[in-house]
């Protein structure tokens, strides 16, 4: 995102004319006292809801013949159709863990 050409010129023009800080008589320091405190965030509910979501989609692709047939054809050492449509979808959910996991870590 570029700032536009004219806030820049805004900007000089006020640091030109206002030299050093404003003297607010302790008004910021007062009202960050009166401020509450963050509430820490509580991670039980997203280790929960991973496991949860993560059990129930296991648990609705059970029945799947695609799935079973994937799973076999793997623990053979058979490169078919459905044991690397399942290898790409385990590939695949764990980059979006990843890329999950990178923006809640840059996020905080």
């Amino acid at each position: 995102m570029t700032n536009d050409p004219h806030d820049d010129a805004i900007e000089a023009l006020l640091r030109q004319q206002f030299t050093g800080a404003v003297p607010d008589d302790g008004f910021c320091e007062r009202v960050m006292r009166r401020l509450p405190l963050r509430r820490r965030r509580r991670a039980w509910p997203v280790w929960v809801g991973m496991l949860a979501g993560g059990a129930l989609g296991g648990a609705s692709l059970l029945p799947l013949p695609l799935l079973r047939t994937g799973w076999q054809d793997w623990w053979q050492g058979d490169w078919s159709a459905p044991a690397i449509a399942l290898l790409s979808a385990i590939a695949g959910m764990s980059l979006l863990a990843l890329g999950w996991a990178w923006v809640e870590l840059h996020d905080r």
